[in-house]
């Protein structure tokens, strides 16, 4: 049996044109016919759900991790666009990190 892999996501928002807008703007995407956004080798569909909050009451539950090329200018970018930082760029033993906080209040 071969290892399966991840090829999509389903973020599901009560203001999806809103978080589609904040991943134009924050990463110069955009979605195929489908909806979907192509992550390197993951597509992500941000789609409207009525089951979901304005705001997420646990926003770790669920985090996605963005590999840029050159986080330092990828987050001056962000706080040009007006991204809410938790965590500053940082270096960790695996590189450098940042956290984010979504349209949604998610990390």
């Amino acid at each position: 049996m071969t290892t399966p892999t991840l090829g999509g996501s389903l973020l599901g928002r009560a203001d999806p044109h809103r978080s589609r807008g904040g991943c134009r703007a924050a990463f110069a995407c955009e979605p195929n016919e489908g909806g979907f956004i192509r992550c390197g080798g993951v597509a992500v569909l941000i789609d409207g759900r009525v089951d979901v909050a304005a705001a997420n009451p646990e926003p770790g539950r669920a985090i996605l991790t963005i590999h840029v090329d050159d986080a330092p200018a990828s987050a001056a970018h962000l706080d040009r666009i007006g991204s809410t930082r938790l965590v500053p760029v940082e270096a960790r033993e695996d590189g450098l990190f940042g956290t984010l906080i979504d349209p949604d209040g998610n990390d």
